[in-house]
């Protein structure tokens, strides 16, 4: 008799409830575990990578995101025709929406990724600091959920201006509004609670301190449902533009010893304390040696492939693993920090005009090589990028046994890329690497806007 999936026996057929190159990510670590990959598709992908490289596909709607990639009956009825026995939600979209997870699990399917009780926990970001705090993890001072002007101007006078107004519900940047007195925090306030509704189905806010020049330093997590919790040490992800990181960097350069290890080991506590199952990422801000709690996110993140790199762990086959009911491959002393590896996400953005998306068609294709480079992508000559999902196209990655060597790696691959018939932010890429704070790594949350202004 078969093993029951969920019970310490593999997964059998998964359906990959996402598109592009995270598709094309899943349904690799599906074949080298053994799995067989059933790929979903709207109507504007239906010649894409990740369906032509799964063993199965589903049509499931029309182009708009919301009719298709986020409709939840849609995805189960997917995986139930295909008879799939498990749900992989890749980034974005559904991946971190404890309702999605609750729908998989009550389909009889399995879910990769954390139990929907500690998604729902650690998805509001006011309960998340909570959970933050009973387990030992410092915190940003901040006020808890404020549904009125007054009450937000109570908490900033509390916690001293500047502060951020923030959506509990958020993530990816959206519903955050900063503020540097009173008249600005009223005008913030129901700005941010606008933008967290139209993009989380929530006003719910909270006020916390902004720390100027700060560093944003994650921590990878990988824990099983047997209790066992490991890390898989730090990422530098401080390269950003209106909190949309650009480039990421494993380990965070500079990074004393002794902070790396209180950051890892609260990384851990957090991961305990809200029961956690999966690949995870606690996200930090660092201000000189001292570190803050940010947020948790509660998925696979865009940037692991720097991590997969300096640890020689596959985090995705890690999440099959895990959501199969086995243990985690490693315990903590297996993960070992080897070299240095960075990521430079390819956008289809015009960073000449205001980093613009620009969809279209590839006309030509030619990818990098070389000793240490890695391109995750779902591109070919003739492969349509549409308007209506993210703009992410590829992430090009190189590792060295030192930070020099994998930036000069990146740099020559750079030089090779070329995407015809896209604009993209591979020339801004070009130019950031030959700028000395970005080679010594001395650069901050606000440096890359500082530096296009």
């Amino acid at each position: 008799m078969d093993p029951t999936p969920g019970a310490g026996g593999p997964l059998r057929r998964v359906l990959v409830a996402n598109r592009g190159e995270i598709a094309v990510r899943v349904i690799r670590a599906c074949h080298l575990v053994g799995a067989a990959a059933v790929a979903v598709y709207s109507e504007a992908d239906s010649g894409a990578a990740h369906v032509r490289m799964a063993d199965d596909s589903r049509l499931i709607g029309p182009p708009p995101a919301a009719r298709s990639y986020l409709d939840i009956d849609a995805l189960i009825g997917a995986a139930k025709d295909a008879g799939a026995d498990a749900v992989h939600p890749g980034y974005g979209f559904l991946s971190e929406n404890a309702a999605f997870a609750r729908a998989v699990a009550a389909a009889g399917l399995t879910f990769v990724g954390p139990p929907a009780a500690a998604i729902a926990a650690i998805g509001d970001k006011a309960r998340a600091r909570v959970l933050a705090r009973e387990a030992g993890v410092p915190l940003v001072p901040g006020s808890g959920l404020v549904a009125s002007a007054d009450e937000a101007v109570a908490a900033a006078d509390r916690v001293g201006y500047p502060v951020l107004v923030k959506a509990a519900a958020g993530g990816g940047g959206r519903g955050i509004r900063p503020a540097a007195d009173e008249a600005a925090l009223r005008s913030a306030l129901p700005a941010a609670q606008r933008e967290a509704t139209a993009a989380f189905g929530s006003d719910a806010v909270y006020v916390e301190r902004s720390i100027a020049r700060a560093r944003h330093v994650e921590v990878q997590v990988l824990a099983d449902s047997l209790g066992s919790v490991v890390h898989c040490y730090e990422r530098e992800c401080s390269l950003q533009r209106r909190r949309q990181k650009l480039f990421e960097e494993a380990p965070a350069p500079g990074l004393p010893p002794t902070v790396r290890d209180r950051m890892t080991a609260a990384a851990v506590r957090l991961a305990r304390r809200v029961g956690y199952a999966g690949a995870g990422t606690v996200e930090f801000l660092l201000d000189v040696n001292e570190f803050y709690f940010m947020e948790m996110n509660t998925r696979i993140q865009v940037e692991h492939p720097v991590t997969e790199l300096v640890t020689g762990l596959d985090l995705v086959a890690e999440q099959l693993r895990v959501a199969a009911g086995q243990p985690l491959s490693v315990r903590q002393d297996d993960v070992e920090l080897r070299g240095h590896a960075v990521e430079c996400r390819i956008n289809a953005e015009d960073p000449d005009r205001k980093f613009l998306p620009r969809p279209g068609t590839v006309t030509s294709l030619v990818l990098p090589g070389g000793p240490g480079v890695r391109i995750d992508h779902a591109l070919a000559p003739g492969t349509v990028v549409p308007p209506f999902y993210d703009s992410l196209v590829a992430k090009l990655c190189a590792w060295g046994s030192s930070r020099p060597q994998a930036l000069d790696r990146v740099a020559q691959a750079l030089a090779e890329l070329e995407i015809g018939g896209l604009t993209t932010t591979a020339p801004l890429h070009r130019r950031l690497l030959g700028v000395p704070d970005i080679r010594s790594g001395r650069y901050h949350t606000a440096w890359l806007e500082e530096f296009l202004a």
